[in-house]
Parts: C-alpha cells; structure tokens; sequence
C-alpha cells in the first residue's frame, strides 16, 4: 500500500508539472490529428517508413554504386584499415588531383563490413542496411520534432515530456514517407547522408540531455554536450553536412533553453545596450557552451583539413556549368534558381531524377527568362517567414518559424556553393537532412490550418491523402532505383536535355548487347553535348566493332581534341588507327595514353598486338610483360606470350612463361589450353593430355580444344581416342579449320591399320 501512494503521489507531481508546462501555446490544442501514445506513434512511423522502400531491399548496384563499392578498393580485405582514413569516398587518396575531396571515412567504413558478412557484392545486405537506418532515423525523428515543437521540458523525475505528441507524429510521418529520401534510401551510396542524419540526431537528443531538471534548480551538463561534440564529428565523419548540427545546437539553446528574442538581441547590440548581460546569456551559461560548440567544430574542421589537404576538388563545367560561369551575375541568379527548385522538390517530390547534371537546367543568363518569378516566389515566402520569426508578437510561433527555418537552411550550407564549388547542380539526397525543417513549417502550418478552420476533419483527411500519395510515390520510385535500366529511363521524361541520361541508357544498353539502340542514345548525348567526350569514346568503341572504323575514327580524335588527357579515347583511337593500318600513327596513340595513365596493363596489350603485327617480337614480347606486371591476372597478354613464344620456336620459354601464369590465374582454361600446345609439341603427352582435359572440363563447347587434344593423341598414337575428339571438335564446328583434313587423314590410317590386320 505504501509503495501505491508512493507511485500515486509520484504520478500526480508529474501531472501537475506537465500541466504548467502546457501554459504555453501547443500546437496540438487545434490539431484534429490521431494522438498515440509514444511506443505506439514510434511503432506506426517505422511501419510506415519500412512499407514505403521495401521493394528496393532485392535491388542491383545501381548508377555511383559501381564507383563507390564495387570498384573501390577500400572495401576488400587486402587494403589496411588504416587506408580508409587517407582516401576519399571513392577509394582515391585524398592527396590527388582528380579526388573529389568528398571525406567519409566512417560510411566506407560499414560499406567494407557489408562486404565481409556477405562475403562479396551482393546488393540485399546493403539495402537492408539503408532501410533499417532509415526507420530508426524516422523514429527518431518522433523525439526530435517533440522537442522543436513542443519544447523541452522535464518531469520532476527527470524524464523529458512530449508536450506535442499529435504534431510530432504529424511532422515524423512527413518526414518518413516523404519521395525526395528514395537516392538516400534505394542507392547505396546514400548510406552517407542516412548514417550522417542518425549521428545528427543524436548529437541533437545529445545535447538536450543537458538540460535535465533537477532539485537544484535549470543547471547543464558539460558531459552531455561534450558527447553532442563527439556525435557530430561523427556525423561530419560519416557525410560532410553533419558538422552543421554544432550550429544548431547553439541556435537551439538561443531560442528554447534561454528564450532569446533575437529581433530584441539585434537592437541591443546595435545599441550597445548595457543590459544584454540581463538577456540570459551569461546567466544561462549560453556564452559557455557556445565556446564548447565553436571549438570542437574548430578542432574538427582543423583535423579534417590536415588530413585532407588545402586543394580544392577537381569539377568541371559539366557538373556544375553555373559555378563556371564568367558572369557574377549569372552565377547568384542560378544559384538561387537552384536554391528555388531544391524548395520545390520539398513541396512537390513529383519530378525526380538521379542526375540534374549536363543541361537538364540550363542556365539562366538574362533578366528576360521567365524562371526569375521562381526566384522571386522563394525570397517572397522566405522573407515573410524570416520577418515572422524576428518581429511575431508570439514567443511560440518565433521559436517554431526560427527553429523550422534554421533545419532548412543550416544543413544545406554545405551544397549551397556559397563557401566552396560542389560537384552537382541538385542532388536530392542533400535534402534529406534539410527536410527537417520543411516538415516543422509543415505542421506548423497544418495547425494554424486548423486553428482558423471549421471543418477540421477535412483538412486532416486532406494531410492523410498527402501522405497516402508519398507513401505510393516512394514506392514507385523505389522500384525504379531497383536496376540501372529502370533508373535512367525514369529520368528521360524528367530530364530530356540531360546528355548523362541518354548516355546512361546507351551504356546499360550496350552493355546487355543491344548496340544499336546504345548508338541511338549515344548519338543524342553528344548532340546535346558536343563536347561530350565519354559518349564520343563510347560511341566510337561500338562503330570499331561494328568495323565503321572512318567514323569512329573522327569521334575519337574530337575526343582527344577536347581532352588531350583522356588516355581511354588515345588507346582506343590507337586501336582503330591500327585496323586501318596506320601503324606508326596507332603506336603514337598508344604511347600517348600510356603518358596520360602510368598504369594501363590494356593499352600495353594493345601496343604489343600492334608490335606482333609488325613482326617486332621483342618489342611485343616486352608489352604483353608490362601489362601482367601492371595486371597479373590479364590472361589474354599472358595468352599472347604464350602463344608468340610458340609460334616462334622458342618452346622453353612459351612453357616457362605458361606455367608462371597458370601458377596466378590456376583456372584460366585458355591458358590450360595454351601451355598444353606447348607441352605436345616438346613430347611432354601425358601432362599435355591433363591440361586438355582440365581445360575441357571448363569449357566443354570449344571445338579447338577437342580438335588440338585429338591432334595430341594422333602424333601419341591414341587412334582411337584422336577419332572420338575428332568427331566432338566437328559436331562442334563443323568449319574448324584443320580438323576435317586431320580427320580424314587419321580414317585413312586407320583404314590402313584394318586391312592390315585383316
């Protein structure tokens, strides 16, 4: 009984507080929305946030996951641990000059594990991990939008109350379902903005940690906003946008633990009005933790900067045209163009696209083009809500328009171009973090809907259909991000003038075989973009093969006109100078790419196929040695040293160089196929007949493999066993050159053997 009155009287001490704390206005009072308690509201947000990407858990390596995990290093077991703390996210060292500067040692990190628990690239682990981290940063969002919109308040227990329960999980379910999260959630590379926002999040509940009540009246924890400290490193270690919550943190502290007016803050410091130490600064320890803040973002900034260096990283005009352009004028117009349809994309996520890149937005450059009344719309609505959050009456509606808007802009600083050139024109996966604030405004505006309407409920049912339609879009567009062929045909109807798209879908086109449909794509590319020098490459690779090799030719060298460095386009050119032969003009080619790229084990197969050619066996000999040593397991340069050695007698050699390969790549069948040649010609039958056999085991349809194994048993005296090859390499291809006549030659023989025995 008196452990009951004890709970009792406990319980009622806590009611009584959360009723003086709900003296001031809540959002909640004029909200007609569903009021769960918080483990059921955190349970239907996560439900919802798993239903709406789902369908993107089977889904393939798409688009930059090629770059960022399958072809980076960093993620295999050879490469040290240590490595990933120099590289950037693309596993180039930080220190080159093509390294995109872009540092997320901690995202590579959980990519790299991903790898060993699944113990190769397979995509499902991956995407399992983006939609885990996706929900648990939905829920969190619950907890944060209860502390931005209702306050932070404290039981006398210390546990922290929801005195906006209706809104939060308004605002947590925006936020969950909202399509502008599908590049974060369905593209593994958006691992980095997710494990970004969950260390932001927590950095934030971190720091409201520190303002726990307690019997000695409102007091902060060092401890607590020191780990805030940690966290956002963290953050900032896991995508560069994480570093903006220290700022937050501090204008959260302003506005909601010491209630600072800030219209009131700019007049005094105008004035150098004496009283601002009344203003709470001091007694609150605001300037204190400010210091706190400002220094460890310092400190981490300073670190950050060391490792990575002082140079800028390396764009060009394509990836962002309007930070290119000569024109200051031009360049402030477009970026607030951008600024405009970034805002746009948080209103209406309708149009979206995995690439704004290459003249899908082309420039604005005059006064006269008719977008400005997007720039225009955006400062009008920005300015009233600025002048709301600055000269409202209201305390409670400052604080909700400041803190909305801080969540909006703060965040986006980073890509904004306005500190450094990013490498994108939009990216829909650095709203995810800004989305924050768009969903504070959201509700905020909802509720004061739902203050001056009469029909409360239908305004509800109008939010619910809101949402109902971005749960379905999201799953829509989450299935588009579940193959490459899927992704870049959604964004052509998105972005018709984007030549990236085109060329995406010419790439995955050629890619399963289809050229003529890629050239089709290609060809609209480098229309679009004449100066589009991998379509042009591209393009010509597929006229070479389809021997159009005049044509091929011009686009190449317009390639390597517009880009003297690109060594692919100079091998590739080599390649078609040398079917046409034009030796000596094919071998400057090669040359010139190997001058570009130190390490190209292909183009010094290449050169060598062009010295054999020319009968220069040494010279060939020496190429097909640099591009194993480049590429030890490059079996057709093995395959051809091999083969040279044989044709010209040198069969000790060709045998020495065989069994170096096949010691490292043991299951290459063509060099099984290869040194067995060797091998019967130096009389060495039974390991000869071993390799046939085992390269036959591996590759039962090649008719010249059975056709050389029956040639070795009819120079070892095998009749019987030659005729049975013999008879296979045939039905194989009944063209094989040689084996009809080694075929008949061997029926006559044993013609011969049947009437002498007779």
């Amino acid at each position: 009984q008196i452990f009951n009155q004890h709970n009792a009287e406990a319980l009622n001490l806590e009611q009584a507080f959360y009723r003086m704390a709900q003296t001031e206005p809540n959002l909640d009072h004029d909200v007609s929305w569903l009021l769960l308690p918080s483990y059921w509201a955190k349970m239907v947000v996560a439900l919802i946030s798993f239903l709406c990407f789902a369908n993107s858990y089977d889904g393939d390596f798409v688009f930059d996951d090629s770059e960022a995990i399958i072809n980076n290093k960093d993620l295999r077991a050879e490469t040290p641990l240590g490595d990933l703390w120099y590289h950037d996210f693309w596993g180039s060292k930080l220190s080159s000059n093509t390294s995109h500067k872009s540092y997320r040692p901690l995202t590579v990190l959980t990519f790299r594990i991903n790898y060993l628990f699944a113990g190769g690239f397979y995509p499902v682990g991956f995407h399992v991990i983006n939609i885990i981290l996706h929900c648990t940063i939905s829920v969190l969002m619950v907890d944060v939008f209860s502390i931005l919109l209702g306050g932070l308040q404290f039981s006398n227990k210390g546990r922290r109350l929801n005195l906006a329960p209706k809104s939060s999980l308004l605002a947590a379910l925006l936020f969950a379902v909202h399509p502008v999260h599908t590049e974060c959630v369905a593209g593994i590379v958006g691992r980095a903005d997710l494990l970004c926002a969950l260390f932001f999040l927590l950095s934030f509940l971190g720091y409201c940690k520190a303002f726990r009540e307690n019997k000695e009246g409102h007091t902060f924890s060092v401890f607590w906003v020191l780990v805030s400290v940690i966290l956002g490193a963290i953050a900032m270690l896991c995508k560069e946008q994480g570093i903006t919550i220290l700022g937050l943190n501090a204008v959260f502290d302003a506005l909601v633990i010491n209630k600072i007016n800030l219209l009131d803050l700019i007049q005094k410091l105008l004035h150098k009005d004496k009283s601002l130490e009344n203003a709470g600064l001091l007694r609150k320890g605001l300037l204190f933790r400010i210091t706190l803040l400002m220094s460890g973002g310092a400190s981490i900034l300073y670190i950050r900067w060391r490792i990575m260096g002082t140079g800028p990283p390396a764009f060009t005009d394509v990836d962002n045209p309007a930070s290119f352009a000569d024109s200051l004028f031009v360049r402030v117009i477009n970026y607030n163009y951008y600024y405009s349809l970034n805002a746009w994309l948080l209103l209406c996520p309708w149009w979206l696209c995995f690439d704004w890149s290459m003249g899908c937005i082309p420039l604005i450059k005059s006064v006269s083009d008719w977008r400005i009344i997007a720039l225009a719309a955006l400062w009008f609505c920005l300015i009233g809500l600025i002048c709301q959050a600055l000269c409202s009456e209201d305390s409670h509606k400052r604080r909700i328009l400041t803190l909305g808007l801080g969540f909006l802009i703060i965040p986006f600083l980073p890509a904004s171009n306005l500190f450094f050139r990013v490498g994108f024109v939009i990216a829909e996966r650095v709203i995810y973090l800004p989305s924050i604030g768009y969903c504070i405004l959201f509700t905020y505006g909802f509720s004061l809907l739902s203050k001056q309407a009469k029909k409360k409920k239908i305004l509800a049912v109008a939010v619910l259909g809101i949402l109902l339609i971005n749960v379905m879009r999201c799953a829509l567009r989450s299935s588009q991000w579940r193959s490459e062929e899927q992704l870049f045909r959604s964004a052509l109807s998105v972005c018709p003038l984007n030549a990236k798209v085109h060329y995406n879908v010419g790439k995955n086109l050629a890619d399963k075989g289809n050229q003529s449909a890629a050239i089709k794509y290609y060809r609209e590319a480098v229309r679009l973009n004449p100066k589009y020098v991998h379509a042009m490459n591209n393009l010509g690779n597929i006229l070479k093969e389809r021997n159009e090799l005049h044509e091929a030719e011009e686009l190449l060298s317009l390639a390597v006109q517009i880009q003297p460095d690109f060594a692919a386009a100079w091998m590739n050119l080599g390649i078609v100078q040398n079917s046409l032969r034009r030796f000596e003009e094919a071998e400057q080619s090669y040359w010139t790419a190997i001058k570009h790229r130190k390490k190209y084990p292909d183009c010094y197969y290449n050169l060598g196929r062009l010295y054999a050619d020319l009968n220069r066996h040494i010279d060939a000999l020496n190429a097909w040695r640099n591009a194993t040593v480049l590429k030890p397991e490059h079996s057709l340069a093995w395959n051809n040293m091999i083969i040279l050695l044989d044709n010209t007698g040198n069969l000790a050699q060709a045998e020495a160089v065989g069994r170096e390969a096949l010691e490292l790549i043991p299951n290459d069948h063509s060099l099984m196929f290869s040194l067995a040649n060797v091998l019967g010609k130096s009389q060495k039958y039974k390991e000869s007949e071993a390799l046939f056999l085992k390269a036959i085991k591996a590759n039962p349809n090649a008719a010249s493999y059975h056709g050389n194994l029956a040639v070795l048993y009819h120079r070892w005296g095998n009749l019987d066993l030659a005729k049975k090859h013999y008879e296979v390499s045939l039905k194989l291809d009944p063209m094989a050159p040689g084996t009809k006549e080694n075929y008949n030659l061997l029926r006559r023989k044993l013609e011969q053997l049947q009437k002498k025995g007779g």
